[in-house]
Order: structure tokens, then sequence, then C-alpha cells
């Protein structure tokens, strides 16, 4: 079965959504798929240099090719005419395509050629069909969507959700879909690095409790919820250490607003915000974290909650990441609403219960361990994948 997997871009600044398709590839090639990734070059909207890779070429990775192409002459959209003009050429070559992201231009071109092309194709929104994620630019999005996008829903052979919660708000734009549901997947990580080291190396005391966020410095995050709440533990009289961690290469203005009111607020002698992490330091805020806490407004997933769980931290979560249900099953965190006296107390309840923390950690291990394994996951798209071919 040969496949191809068509993304935006692979580049670390876009987070989970993006990269999970290598953990993907990988874990689809291990089952001995013959995987393509079609991306972009793109490393971020906002001045960064294109990522530094051979364009055009196969490059081959833990069993799976990749081919960039130039990111233009729209980088800001990540739009690429070099790809869809190779997508024309090749589709006659693969069985199936699985398209991430929607509202993005090449995407949209690429589904469109794989629709006349007669190649099967999957959609995986990003949670872009999500209502509230349709309010933003809500005018250009209804004139897009039903020009370019209801064509493309209508001519998939499913749409890709990864929880069942994501489905159920999905707007189609009035046109019915088959649904795939299958979760994203979690690598657990081969080695750690030592236990406190990160927490040492930041300065962070150990007779304090850690408090890690770790996402893209958004509005959808909830990080309004995420300052009052911890301003209110400080009134309380409660020690611990925020983390921040994260950037938002698409909207600076807003990572530097969240800055300047730590800044301004009792919270700023008690928050390290490290901006984008990766590699040992990532790990080592995952692990050393006391509590994982994402309390969005909503996220069809959630990929940083589950790599918290993954190394047996335990998370507080708003119900906005539909992953909740899960969590709540399997008793690996604190679930709260959107309300800012709901996540203050779920706080509260984490800082002083050190044992409980272990044991929904421990939870969160195993939650990760059934659910979002790469080696599961990639049997179901496999299964998936041979159903509509």
């Amino acid at each position: 079965m040969k496949v191809l997997q068509i993304v935006p871009s692979i580049s670390l600044v876009y987070g989970g959504p993006s990269q999970m398709v290598l953990g993907l590839s990988a874990a689809l090639a291990k089952a001995g798929v013959d995987v393509t990734i079609l991306t972009t070059n793109s490393n971020g909207d906002t001045g960064q240099a294109p990522l530094d890779v051979p364009l055009g070429v196969p490059i081959e990775q833990e069993g799976y090719k990749i081919i960039y192409f130039p990111c233009s002459p729209f980088r800001r959209y990540k739009f690429s005419l070099g790809l869809l003009q190779w997508l024309n050429q090749h589709a006659k070559d693969y069985d199936i395509a699985h398209c991430h992201a929607l509202f993005s231009p090449v995407t949209t071109a690429a589904a469109t050629i794989a629709r006349y092309q007669k190649l099967t194709y999957i959609l995986r929104p990003l949670g872009t069909l999500d209502p509230a994620d349709l309010k933003k630019k809500r005018r250009l999005k209804q004139i897009y969507g039903n020009l370019l996008e209801s064509p493309n829903i209508a001519g998939a052979a499913a749409l890709h959700f990864t929880t069942e919660e994501e489905a159920n708000i999905s707007d189609r734009y009035g046109v019915k879909t088959k649904d795939l549901i299958i979760p994203l997947g979690v690598s657990f990580p081969d080695s750690l690095p030592s236990k406190g080291e990160t927490r040492k190396n930041l300065g962070i005391p150990n007779d304090v409790s850690l408090l890690l966020f770790m996402s893209r410095i958004a509005p959808k995050k909830g990080l309004n919820f995420l300052i009052e709440a911890t301003e209110n533990l400080l009134k309380k009289g409660l020690k611990f250490h925020l983390v921040l961690a994260g950037s938002n290469p698409q909207d600076t203005g807003y990572e530097e607003k969240i800055q300047q009111q730590i800044n301004d607020s009792p919270l700023a002698n008690c928050t390290t915000i490290t901006g984008f992490v990766r590699g040992d330091l990532k790990l080592g805020l995952l692990q050393d974290a006391d509590v994982f806490i994402l309390p969005s407004y909503y996220e069809n997933f959630g990929i940083a909650v589950a790599e918290a769980m993954a190394v047996g931290t335990s998370v507080v979560i708003s119900q906005g990441v539909y992953i909740w249900p899960d969590v709540k099953s399997y008793d690996a965190g604190w679930v709260t609403t959107l309300d800012v006296d709901v996540l203050t107390e779920a706080l509260e309840k984490a800082i002083l219960s050190p044992q409980i923390r272990e044991e929904k950690g421990k939870n969160a291990y195993q939650l990760v361990k059934d659910k979002y394994s790469w080696s599961a996951i990639a049997q179901q798209v496999i299964d998936a994948y041979q159903r509509f071919i």
C-alpha cells in the first residue's frame, strides 16, 4: 500500500498537530506501509528563515520518505506550487492520501487535485471545523469553506477526527460525511533526563510544586483562567512555581501581552517563561512537573496533555480539551469547567495532595499505554485505509 501524507509544514514551531504526522508515518512504515510525506519548508510565519532542507527530492527517515517543497509565493499561508505540480503528476502512483489541515491553501488545493485525479483521500481538520474556531475570520471562512472546502469534504472518503467530541461538534458545511475517529499517538521517550535536573537548572526550589503549562501561547488555550487561578492560589498562601513553556509564531503580540501581564502580577516572582522548548528541556519539564495544566476553551485532542501523561505526570485540564472523558474514566487527573473558581480548587487539591497526584500519574501513564500508543493507532489507520481503498 502506497500512502501520501500531505501537511502544510512539519516544523517544530507549529506544534503537535503537525508533528504527529511524523509519528504516524514512522508507525505506518514499521507496519510495512510505503509512506511519503509531502510538505513545505515553512518554519514560522513572521521572519523565521525557512527550514534548511533539500527541496524536491525524497529524504529517507525512519522507514518513510519526506519531500519538502519551497513555500512560495505566499509564505504566510504555507503555499507551494511545486508541491501541487508534483502531486498532479504523481497522484496515480499512490493508493490513498491523508491530508492534514483545512483552510490551508496548499492542502485545500491538494485535496482538490486528489479529487480530480480520482485518488482516494481522507481529511483531518485539526479542529478547524469547531464552531469556536470558525468564528475567527468568520466571513472569510464562510466564503472559503463553501467554495473550496465543501466540495473537498464531500469528495473525501472520510473526515479523520481525533475524539468523539470533535466529531460531534464539527460543522461540515451541510455535507454528509463518513467519520473516522482515531486519536493521535504518543511516542514513549527512550530515556529521560535525571529526575529534578531541569527543576534545578531553572532554579525552582524542591519544596514548591511545579505547575507546567506547555502549549502554544494563544487565546484559545485559556491562559486568562490559568493566570487568575494561580493568582488566587497565591492569595491562599500556597507555594508553587509556574512554568509557561511555548510560543506563538503566528501571533507574537499575544505572547508579549501574556508576558507583560505576568510581569505586572504577583506571579512575576514565581513564574518562569521559557519560550518554545524541545529535546531534553521539554522532557525534563514534563517529568519534573507536579501537575500539567491545559485549561483550553477548545482543543480537538491536546497532544501535549498526552505527552505529559506518557511520562507519568497527572494533569489538570478543562472540558474544552476533548480527551477529557478518557482522563476522567482513567482518573488520570482533574477535569474542570471553564471557570476560574473551579480551576483554582482543582489546582489547590493537586498541590496539597502529593500521594493522589502520584496515583493519578500512574493512571495517566496507563491511559496512554492503552489508548495512545503509535503501534495500536497505526493498525487502526491501516484498517481504515484498506476499507476506503
